[in-house]
């Protein structure tokens, strides 16, 4: 996210406070979320409405702001369910987490362990000696065709065999599907059903159903499917919310403190200039970044779709858009979003 700095003029900036409300400090609102004004929670109303000028802009179809599990933002369309794309990583994330701490799964098993293969040509001996704690990081070193794989990622797939396990990062759908697939062999709970069990359920998600989730195979190129979910910005704001809260909803533990924790550890540098990492189904932006928008952990889907947590800060940021249409937002008039908003701190 390239950040471009945007000014709305004072005509505009009159019209937008006369026309869009701040919160009104309800105690719940349709979200869900108890609600807080802006300034109770250190932002400023009046300076968040050049944020909202950007967000009506550029065409989001949903934006939440929410500190401390508080909403003082809350734009467009929050309960309609759009497809999360890539962030459908991090909520197999949390379910790897509860699953290692009960013991069903070791993260230190290679795949030849597990007896995971692929279709011809097949994973070779060195291939199946990654374990399943490289593929969560994307350190596999299993350059196979994988399904969900964009133009982009098949053009940037290193070649096979050019990189043993855990040597070298590299953002790879066969690591993230080949971890659907051994989650739901190890534990025999479909993905779906066990995050409402575990995840949704426990944490009042308002939307989630487990007919959101779906398989999408690629058999020319896998055995292995991807597993989109479509989610609603206020289910995905009380996922954010659930990790901000490092695991701990209601006074009950969720996800381990410590799985949380590792996933947020900068295990490979993906972008030195920008501060950019990733962790364990988790992208990281350092402090420095000049982004202007870090420190920060993140997980992106197609570019336009975020969850964004600011730990430190206790914030929680969501934006969503129709990829079901065509769009024209772009992540770098996302990224003016986000620092717009930051900027209304007081």
């Amino acid at each position: 996210m390239v950040v471009r700095a945007r000014r709305s003029s004072l005509t505009a900036l009159t019209a937008l406070l006369l026309a869009v409300p701040a919160c009104n400090g309800d105690p719940v609102g349709p979200d869900g979320f108890e609600t807080v004004s802006p300034e109770s929670v250190g932002f400023s109303s009046a300076d968040l409405q050049v944020a909202k000028a950007q967000f009506d802009g550029i065409g989001s179809a949903a934006f939440m702001a929410l500190y401390d599990g508080k909403v003082f933002v809350s734009w467009g369309d929050v309960n309609r369910k759009y497809l999360l794309h890539s962030i459908r990583k991090p909520l197999l994330g949390a379910l790897y987490g509860i699953a290692v701490a009960d013991g069903t799964i070791d993260t230190a098993a290679t795949l030849a362990q597990l007896g995971i293969d692929d279709i011809p040509p097949a994973l070779t001996d060195a291939e199946k000696q990654a374990r399943v704690i490289h593929l969560l990081k994307s350190r596999s070193g299993v350059y196979h065709p994988a399904a969900a794989e964009t133009p982009e990622m098949e053009a940037e797939r290193p070649a096979r065999g050019s990189h043993a396990p855990d040597t070298f990062f590299y953002y790879n759908n066969w690591d993230f599907n080949a971890l659907g697939t051994i989650y739901e062999q190890e534990t025999g709970a479909g993905i779906f059903e066990a995050f409402k069990r575990e995840i949704a359920d426990r944490i009042g998600m308002q939307d989630f159903e487990v007919a959101d989730g779906s398989y999408s195979y690629e058999p020319a190129k896998s055995e292995h499917p991807a597993y989109p979910i479509r989610m609603t910005a206020r289910d995905l704001a009380r996922f954010g919310v659930l990790y901000q809260q490092r695991g701990r909803w209601d006074g009950q533990q969720v996800v381990p403190q410590s799985w949380i924790d590792a996933s947020w550890t900068t295990h490979s540098v993906e972008d030195t200039l920008l501060g950019l990492g990733y962790g364990m189904l988790w992208a990281t932006m350092a402090a420095d970044s000049p982004l202007g928008i870090g420190p920060a952990v993140f997980h992106g889907g197609l570019a336009v779709h975020y969850l964004l947590i600011k730990p430190a800060d206790r914030l929680v940021f969501v934006h969503r858009v129709d990829t079901d249409h065509p769009w024209t937002v772009t992540t770098d008039e996302i990224g003016e979003l986000f620092r717009l908003v930051l900027a209304a701190r007081r």
